[in-house]
Parts: C-alpha cells; sequence; structure tokens
C-alpha cells in the first residue's frame, strides 16, 4: 500500500485497486492470500498481524479497504452475503432494544426482521421511512437504538432524506444505517450525509458480474459498536472468502463505469416507457413525476441508479407475459450485474409482500439501451395482445 494518501481521486483509487504493487513480485494486481493460519513469533505473538483465516484475510483487508475509500469510511467489513453483513448490525444490539425499519425493502431482510429479530428479543416497526413525520412519530427516545433505511427502496424505489433521517434518529439517541446497495458510492455517500453505519449486498452493483455473493458494512467511526459488529463477523464466521474477495476488487476496478453506463440506460428507459401504451406507470427516481424526485436529485450525484420498476397495464397477467416474453433480458433474481434482468417480483416474494402484482422489476445492464428498449417493447406488445385475447 502508499505511505500517504494519494492526491488521486477516488474513481483513480478503485481502478488501481488503492495503488497497491505486490513487494515480492511487483505485479499491479493484488495476490489472492489463501492461508488460513500463520506463524507465531518466537515470543507467542503476531507481528505480521494475522492470526487465523476466519477473523481476518489479507485479501479481504485489500478489497475493504477500496470500500472505505469509496464510502469515506473510518472502517469497512466484508461478510459472506448481504444478509450476513445486514443482520450483524441487528444482532449487535441488545434484546429489548427497539428498532425502526421500511415497511418496503429488501424482502428476505424484512422476513428476518419480522421473525428471527423478534425471537432475538428486539422491537421491531415497520413505517414508511420517506415519510418524515412518520418516521419521527416511529422513533422512541431513549428505546430506539437503531433506524434502518433502504434508498432507493427495493422494488418501488422510493427515496428517504438521509440527511434529514439523521438528525431525526440521532435528536433520539439511536444510530442510522442505510442500505445503499441500489445506489453504490458512485452516486450516494450516506455517512457523508449523516448515516452511521453503510450497507451494501456486495454480491450487486459493486462486484458487477454476478459471480460473487458478498455484502459489506462501511463505518462512520470505530466505536464500541463497530466492534461488537466485528465481534460478530469472527465468532460467526461471516467473513468472504479471500477468492471472492478478490473477484469482488476486480468489479470495483471498473465500478464507476458501469456504475454510469447503467444509470445512463436507465434513465433513458425509464424516460421512453414512461410514454408506452402498455405501461401503466414507471417508477424510477430520476424521473421528474418520482415523488421522491426532489430529493433524490439532492443527495444523489451522476445519475439516480440503474434499478427501475414498471406497472403493466394490463395488471399481473400482463406483467407475468411480459416477462415470458423478452429475449435479451434474462428472467432471474438479483441486480447490479451487467446482464439486464427482469423479474415478477410479487410472485417472488410471495404472501404479505408489499409489491403490486402489476410490478416488473428491472435491473438494468450495459447492454445497447437500443436492443433493451425494443426487446421490452414487443413484448410488452405481445403481452397486450395476449392478455386482451
Amino acid at each position: 500500500m502508499l505511505d500517504a494518501p494519494p492526491p488521486w481521486s477516488k474513481r483513480t483509487l478503485a481502478v488501481q485497486a488503492m495503488g497497491g504493487v505486490d513487494p515480492i513480485t511487483k505485479a499491479v494486481v493484488p495476490p489472492i492470500h489463501v492461508a488460513t493460519t500463520f506463524i507465531r513469533d518466537e515470543d507467542n505473538a503476531y507481528s505480521s498481524g494475522f492470526v487465523y483465516g476466519r477473523p481476518d484475510n489479507a485479501t479481504v483487508r485489500e478489497a475493504e479497504s477500496v470500500i472505505a475509500m469509496l464510502e469515506e469510511a473510518e472502517g469497512a467489513l466484508l461478510f459472506s452475503s448481504g444478509m450476513a453483513a445486514a443482520t450483524a448490525v441487528f444482532q449487535a444490539l441488545d434484546p429489548g432494544d427497539h428498532v425502526v425499519a421500511p415497511r418496503v425493502m429488501y424482502w428476505a431482510l424484512r422476513h428476518w426482521l419480522a421473525t428471527e429479530a423478534t425471537r432475538w428479543g428486539l422491537r421491531v416497526d415497520f413505517v414508511e421511512t420517506d415519510d418524515l413525520e412518520a418516521l419521527k412519530r416511529a422513533v422512541r427516545p431513549g428505546e430506539t437504538k437503531l433506524v434502518w433505511v433502504e434508498t432507493p427502496s427495493n422494488p418501488l424505489w422510493t427515496i428517504t432524506d438521509i440527511a434529514a433521517a439523521a438528525r431525526i434518529v440521532h435528536a433520539a439517541g439511536a444510530r442510522l444505517a442505510v442500505d445503499s446497495t441500489a445506489a453504490s458510492p458512485v452516486h450516494t455517500r450516506p455517512l457523508l450525509l449523516g448515516a452511521d453505519i453503510v450497507m451494501h449486498a456486495a454480491t450487486k452493483i459493486l462486484n458487477g458480474h454476478s459471480d460473487v455473493v458478498a455484502g459489506a458494512l462501511a463505518g462512520r467511526e470505530r466505536d464500541g459498536f463497530w466492534e461488537r459488529i466485528v465481534g460478530i463477523r469472527k465468532n460467526q464466521g461471516a467473513i468472504l472468502g479471500p477468492f471472492e474477495a478478490y473477484l469482488l476488487m476486480r468489479g470495483l476496478r471498473t465500478l464507476h463505469l458501469r456504475a454510469a453506463a447503467q444509470a445512463q440506460s436507465a434513465q433513458a428507459l425509464a424516460e421512453r416507457l414512461s410514454s408506452h401504451p402498455h405501461v401503466a406507470r414507471v417508477l424510477y427516481p430520476g424521473l421528474p413525476q418520482h415523488p421522491g424526485h426532489e430529493v433524490a436529485a439532492r443527495q444523489m450525484e451522476g445519475g439516480f441508479g440503474y434499478m427501475l420498476s414498471i406497472q403493466a397495464a394490463g395488471g399481473e397477467r400482463a406483467a407475468i407475459a411480459t416477462a415470458a416474453r423478452v429475449r435479451l433480458w434474462k428472467r432471474a433474481t438479483s441486480l447490479g450485474g451487467v446482464e439486464s434482468l427482469i423479474e415478477h417480483r410479487a410472485s417472488i416474494e410471495g404472501p404479505g409482500t408489499p409489491c403490486p402484482p402489476d410490478l416488473l422489476r428491472l435491473s438494468v445492464g450495459i447492454e445497447d439501451v437500443e436492443d433493451l428498449y425494443r426487446d421490452l417493447d414487443e413484448a410488452l406488445h405481445g403481452a397486450h395482445g395476449a392478455s386482451s385475447g
């Protein structure tokens, strides 16, 4: 690693993986460290700084340093999945603590909060966090210890004002954690807006190639709460593997290029689909008619992200038929990869989902945007004919 903070931009540092050169081979690509155990010194100390592979790994550290730099964080931790990262934050709380989370959020985490977290002893309230008055009413001074915000939120892409939420949360003596998976540090840096912790499902756009399952946390301070999260990762064995960390770091090298291209294509698709005869509604914060557009324009930069949703004019039947007819878009779960994905979310989430039945979630990749639009256009027309026939 470089001895002093270099005067380069975040984009440049990410491209060069912080500028490190392997001291032995002089390789410009960091090596993969797979060792699980390390030699003790003669006095039984570990001057190398490494003891065992479960709590720590050199390749993982290098990827963490890139994420911490991008988020302007005091520290970052990589986990074996986004769920492992997110749940570690809640597990660092004490039984009986009160937490607030969005009504519309990543479905798997919402389900965990509604089931496992309550068994853990946490008291959980779900509210519309984009409604600051509702958030203010939900936060209980002295009782609420953590507020979890997801912005843009999956799959309706609502926007929560991070800076305003931070003021509300901190006034009550609580911490604010932000799931910024759909924004990425290219478009939003929650810690600079007042958040205490930012979470990424690094499986998504941070990696960007649909070949790694990973999660990341970045913290504003290395305080006692952060150290509890460090201990949870160590004791539960939730660290990311070295090869996966290497692949993630490879993805981070092109993050700025991919995120910019994907956001540009998502914006173009959202604008064109807004006037499509077989689309009832487009949900994308980059559209002026989106209820969170003004806040998004204030806290996002360089675009509004790579995710949007459309609601089919013919209802659920037309939505499912549209997904069945695409040729270029891939019918698959996940998001943020270089390939574009389409999914009927209500079918995936099942009973109790707040997701409208006519909604299709779109993860925009880096293909030619004209090809992406033409494929959707043909599928929408074909589905409308089938649903009305």
